[in-house]
């Protein structure tokens, strides 16, 4: 991999402000729209980039190949599962908050990793990190003025999706010697499969007419939030390798908060403060630890 220059980190950068970006906008698409609705929009308009780049360098899609079953299971929890309960959790929590929940994968993914990988066991660091990162969260469902009996199982939800990402990550072991582009192309495709049956029966949005605002929304969050950042993603990842493009953990969080201040003027809170530093440390120790086992 090649020394990162400034463009790196400005796509670095980028990437975080999109994915950050997500959280506000899943908040403003479920002034008109049913979880299952925002999932579905968004895994069919995040389709589009990704197989139109598939199209044009000629990659094959293996969505219907003899293994379609891990391509099923891997859309259905890496982007059917989290895209619902994230929608559902955010509707009645803000979104700031979202952000900074869903900030604990790499948290996550450290404890589900011990168990299930042989080379990615604790140490004093990572157990130390993860400790401060899990600490944080608590800390966070302390604040009565954000998270409060109305609204606490909407927030266990959003972590819950965040796990499910996790789950989705060691799953794509199975497949990892596939390409990128292919891997991606054919979870969205099955997500897409899976969720027209149950946005059909459960939400039938061709009965809602939704705000603009809305709208504008669930098609950011596909094209942009989804499709062209798993794209910004992969060139990240190809030049500059997995431990650089992971640092945009620290930066998804501090984005998400701002942002959702700047345009819902969601309250920020001292506790919402100190959980977005624990989280944000913890998360510095676990990326160290793993920066010290490769070197």
């Amino acid at each position: 991999m090649r020394q990162p220059k400034l463009l790196d980190y400005l796509l670095l950068v980028l990437l975080a402000l999109i994915w950050a970006s997500a959280f506000f906008n899943i908040k403003i698409a479920t002034y008109s729209f049913g979880p299952v609705t925002i999932a579905f929009l968004r895994v069919f308009f995040g389709a589009i980039p990704v197989l139109l780049l598939c199209y044009y360098k000629d990659i094959k899609i293996e969505a219907f190949s003899k293994d379609w079953h891990w391509f099923a299971m891997i859309g259905f929890i890496n982007l059917v599962a989290p895209f619902f309960l994230i929608a559902y959790g955010v509707k009645s929590v803000q979104s700031n908050l979202a952000a900074i929940l869903m900030s604990t994968t790499p948290l996550s993914s450290t404890v589900l990793g011990h168990f299930y990988t042989k080379n990615e066991k604790f140490n004093f660091i990572k157990t130390f990190g993860i400790l401060i990162g899990f600490s944080g969260i608590l800390y966070l469902f302390s604040d009565n003025l954000l998270i409060d009996d109305n609204n606490f199982l909407s927030a266990l939800l959003i972590l819950l999706g965040s796990t499910c990402y996790v789950v989705g990550g060691v799953l794509t072991l199975k497949i990892s010697k596939k390409k990128n582009e292919n891997v991606t192309g054919s979870i969205l495709i099955w997500a897409t499969i899976i969720l027209i049956p149950l946005v059909s029966f459960i939400e039938q949005p061709w009965n809602v007419t939704p705000r603009l605002d809305s709208t504008f929304s669930v098609i950011y969050l596909g094209l942009v939030s989804t499709g062209l950042a798993w794209l910004l993603r992969f060139r990240i990842l190809v030049n500059n390798g997995l431990i650089f493009q992971s640092q945009v953990s620290y930066l998804i969080p501090i984005f998400g908060t701002i942002l959702s201040y700047i345009f819902l003027k969601e309250l920020i809170t001292t506790k919402v403060l100190i959980s977005l530093i624990a989280v944000s440390v913890g998360i510095y120790f676990v990326k160290k630890a793993d920066n010290k086992k490769i070197t």
